[in-house]
């Protein structure tokens, strides 16, 4: 008994550590000793370490969860920087860091669209001499940055596969910051070809950043947190309008019509400063980041070799040309773009032309539909991922009931606005149809990670750039409408925004999944996942035969499918190398020569003997002297 009770308090302890544990994890020799990061610059001992270098645990909780946690961790080297100034904000973990510093971006590069319907409407009051611009002109000047933005978003997501997509992302809206403080000059001059061109090369810089932005999501986007971080970042293009039409509007009409240019290009070269500090392609590149952090985001992603990116021929265009969700997505962000840029370039002369706004009056008013938009994204996008973590609803239901309610109450609230007689009235309904639209972000802008993962940032800048088309179409349509009726045309203009948010919100209803499809898995050479080779584990344990069906099986996030029949269908047989008879070979035997099977050790007899009567059985071991045995 007392060696049962031995063996039992051993196998205890044993099994203890066993237990899986995702707050604490053990660190690697190699994190410890000085391979970079600010473990260089501290010493003493360490959180999970004794005195003497070794590991010390507080309790069977401590012990690793995984043979992955023995990996070594090779630190980034620190920046010059870095040795004054830690790489992180302390209130928050660094994916949060990042995804808010995207939305700062965000914010920057949106509000500088808002820039030029504030020049426009304070020049009208000034008589400025660009407002002797003609239709044609101010519609080329309104959608010339479109151009620009429609050329480079699917090479967008090309360049941000090749290249670090942090990187792509901060030079995109640095550059276009820069040139906007040109746009004031470009203006002054006649017939407005300078400023055309001027804002096609704005356009050209800033069509990479949503695709770019999906590349940043793929490195640091656990599968539970798509939503949040996704929209948490996408928000700040909605508060991007909410702080740029009044603080354009306020700056134009105190300073004059060239302040919120100035201001802006201020703003995206300070931002970008503080986005290299911040920000980086990886978690691994990271050398702030927690330890937990990382191996939570890691784990959570595949702890498989990462995939070469996709190229333009490796790309399967055929396949995802002929994927009806895909032109779900295409078809909601076109309808979704029309009404966005409709209100970032229309909204501030609806609100002058038809109520009698003033210009800052306008900025203001303006601006809350959009303030309380960027309030829903992020809750949208939280609401989203719990619906789904829960399994209350699978995510193919979660992006269409989100997508289709904002769309659906956006297309109706739009009615509202456009037979409405009062400002009261119509502003009242256009802050419930914008805010309302704001659940739809947590359907179609996210579902490219959802259903093609590897190719969300192609994806990205295929469908983004599809929705610009209603960034050029939208002026064109509307600049002669307005030029022609400025006070009763807006009916028209409001009841073709709710049509064309109706058929987005059938179409994507209809057609949308999220489900990771066929076409979007690595090829078969790229899939670099461990698994125990097919031969390795017998289905005559039904354990073992249990343990390998369920092996790595496929979640609702994308993560490639190893199942028990994807294992069989690989190979039947594991090939160590030749095994037969080889021609010319001095050191294979032939056929005709086989060697015969000897057993490693004499097989067991049990010559029954019956060791109560004296008997002793004869010794099995040839080493053994028989003059021994008989005394």
């Amino acid at each position: 008994m007392k060696g049962l009770t031995a063996f039992k308090e051993k196998a205890t302890g044993v099994f203890s550590g066993l237990k899986p544990n995702m707050e604490k994890f053990e660190i690697s020799q190699s994190y410890h000793g000085g391979h970079g990061g600010y473990e260089e610059m501290e010493g003493g001992e360490r959180e999970g370490r004794g005195p003497g270098g070794g590991h010390a645990y507080d309790d069977d909780d401590d012990r690793p969860d995984s043979p992955a946690s023995f990996e070594e961790i090779e630190r980034p080297p620190l920046r010059k920087i870095d040795k004054y100034c830690k790489a992180e904000c302390p209130c928050m973990p660094a994916r949060y860091t990042i995804a808010t510093m995207a939305c700062v971006g965000f914010m920057i590069a949106f509000g500088m669209r808002c820039n030029m319907s504030a020049a426009k409407l304070k020049g009208e009051h000034n008589g400025t001499v660009f407002m002797n611009w003609t239709v044609a002109v101010e519609s080329h000047v309104d959608s010339s940055f479109f151009w620009g933005y429609l050329v480079t978003q699917i090479p967008g997501g090309f360049i941000a596969s090749k290249f670090p997509a942090n990187k792509i992302f901060g030079l995109s809206i640095v550059s276009s910051a820069s040139l906007h403080l040109f746009v004031p000059f470009a203006m002054t001059l006649m017939h407005g070809h300078v400023v055309i061109c001027v804002r096609v090369l704005q356009g050209l810089f800033e069509g990479v950043t949503y695709p770019a932005c999906h590349g940043i999501w793929r490195f640091w986007a656990p599968p539970m947190e798509r939503s949040r971080l996704a929209t948490l970042a996408f928000s700040g293009s909605y508060a991007g309008v909410v702080v740029g039409l009044p603080l354009s509007g306020l700056l134009a009409d105190a300073v004059g019509y060239q302040a919120p240019f100035y201001a802006y290009g201020a703003f995206g070269i300070i931002w970008y400063l503080f986005w290299i500090w911040l920000c980086f392609e990886n978690p691994r590149k990271h050398p702030a980041i927690s330890i937990p952090e990382l191996k939570y985001i890691e784990k959570s992603l595949g702890e498989s070799a990462h995939p070469t990116m996709p190229s333009f021929k490796t790309t399967p265009w055929r396949q995802m040309l002929r994927s009806m969700p895909v032109y779900a997505i295409i078809v909601a962000n076109f309808c979704r773009s029309w009404n966005f840029y409709l209100l970032v370039l229309f909204q501030s002369s609806f609100l002058k032309h038809k109520f009698g706004f003033k210009v800052e009056e306008a900025g203001f008013v303006g601006s809350l539909p959009h303030l309380i938009m960027t309030t829903i994204v992020p809750f949208g996008g939280m609401l989203a991922d719990h619906l789904r973590k829960n399994g209350i609803l699978s995510t193919t239901n979660v992006r269409k009931l989100f997508n289709c309610g904002g769309f659906g109450m956006e297309g109706l609230f739009f009615l509202f606005v456009a037979h409405s007689s009062t400002a009261t009235g119509a502003m009242f309904a256009l802050t419930c149809g914008v805010a309302f639209s704001g659940f739809a972000i947590s359907g179609y802008n996210v579902n490219h990670l959802d259903i093609a993962p590897r190719y969300a940032s192609i994806l990205m800048g295929l469908s983004n750039g599809i929705g610009t088309l209603a960034g050029i179409i939208v002026p064109y349509a509307l600049d002669g409408l307005i030029q022609a009726n400025p006070t009763g045309c807006w009916t028209t203009v409001f009841t073709l925004a709710a049509c064309v948010h109706l058929i987005g919100c059938t179409f994507y209803g209809i057609f949308a999944s999220g489900e990771l499809q066929p076409w979007a898995e690595p090829p078969p050479e790229e899939q670099q996942v461990w698994a125990p080779p097919a031969g390795a584990i017998t289905h005559d344990d039904p354990s073992q035969a249990g343990m390998l069906g369920t092996y790595m099986k496929e979640t609702q996030f994308g993560a490639p499918e190893y199942t028990e029949q994807s294992q069989m269908q690989q190979s039947n047989a594991i090939s160590y190398g030749a095994t037969g008879h080889v021609a010319n070979n001095p050191f294979a035997l032939a056929a005709s020569a086989p060697i015969a099977e000897e057993p490693a050790q004499p097989p067991y007899v049990d010559n029954a003997y019956d060791y109560t009567q004296g008997q002793i059985p004869p010794s099995t071991n040839p080493y053994e002297q028989p003059a021994y045995q008989q005394q």
